[in-house]
């Protein structure tokens, strides 16, 4: 079984969150998947980002607001 630390982007909105997981590679089956901490823990930035609840996202990984261009 190898383990392979990634970064996941989460957007909601005006704000993007870099977030660690692991994927897990069992070489089987619906290989490679994540563990079920993270996906909550994907589901709770989302759902603080959602709420603008930067705080809360923050514990998770880096935040990010986006600003839009004008070309």
């Amino acid at each position: 079984m190898n383990n392979k630390h990634l970064t996941k982007l989460v957007r909601e909105g005006q704000y993007i969150a870099e977030v660690e997981i692991e994927l897990i590679d069992a070489g089987e089956g619906w290989s490679p998947y994540l563990s079920i901490e993270d996906a909550y823990k994907l589901d709770d930035v989302r759902a603080a980002l959602q709420h603008g609840d930067i705080r809360t996202a923050g514990k998770f990984g880096r935040v990010y607001t986006l600003t839009p261009l004008a070309v």
